[in-house]
């Protein structure tokens, strides 16, 4: 099984590397990441990421696991896994209101109708709820929201070629249709899979199953785990959706 922390640099490297969020050395995780390492620093790095990082405390105390960087919590948060299932909703809430409130304005009673409708603390809950893309999307704003959303959610994707940096896949696009969030049908992409000679999969072939995040491959995943992510993600989606006050932009 891959480290926890060496499983959390894949998915943390894309949004770190366009300055999201995390460490100011985002090659760091990349080199670490290519080099298949894992050590204290490396972990030291995942505490800086201050989105994610207390969703995978919250897990992991819900789990009784003491190590927030289990591979089994990391892979809960950004994947999904059975581990989900064992966060209370009122701790789901109460995490989201220790940590973010003061940034959420009047949003915060719009997250908990969220939480309430069934949502699990997956990295696509955060996109989904607690960020603000999808109230500006209500606005009637679209085109920037939802390419942001999009791309800041971790999906499954299906490889149909790679060249020596590029691949190209399927993935399922996410659509809008004035009211709601859904997963669409399986589209064409282009997405890296290394930056700079680095990487953090061995190399790719038609056929694989990957996960990406922002545009780029994070790791090689079962058929099985593939599924997964698919299913979380379309459980976090039906949760915002059944709780339409959620639209309302952050203020």
């Amino acid at each position: 099984m891959t480290p926890g922390p060496l499983l959390f640099a894949r998915y943390a490297y894309p949004p770190n590397a366009l300055g999201y969020c995390g460490t100011d050395e985002s090659h760091l995780l990349l080199e670490y990441g290519d080099a298949r390492a894992s050590d204290g620093g490396l972990a030291e790095a995942a505490r800086t990421f201050e989105g994610a990082w207390p969703y995978l405390t919250l897990i992991a105390a819900a789990n009784q696991i003491a190590d927030p960087l289990d591979p089994r919590v990391v892979e809960a948060y950004w994947v999904g896994n059975r581990l989900l299932d064992r966060v209370r909703g009122d701790d789901l809430a109460r995490h989201v209101e220790e940590r973010f409130r003061g940034r959420m304005g009047r949003s915060w009673q719009r997250v908990l109708e969220v939480v309430g409708a069934g949502a699990v603390p997956h990295h696509t809950f955060h996109v989904f709820a607690v960020y603000p893309w999808l109230g500006l999307l209500r606005t009637g704003v679209v085109d920037q929201p939802l390419q942001v959303l999009d791309q800041c959610r971790t999906t499954p994707a299906r490889v149909e070629s790679a060249t020596a940096d590029a691949a190209r896949v399927l993935a399922p696009a996410l659509v809008w249709d004035g009211s709601k969030l859904a997963l669409g049908p399986w589209i064409p992409r282009t997405v890296r899979w290394r930056d700079d000679g680095y990487s953090f999969v061995d190399g790719l072939r038609p056929g694989d199953w990957v996960s990406l995040h922002w545009n780029f491959v994070c790791d090689v995943l079962s058929p099985a785990a593939a599924r997964r992510l698919e299913r979380v993600t379309r459980t976090v989606l039906a949760s915002v959706n059944a709780a339409p006050a959620t639209a309302a932009a952050l203020g």
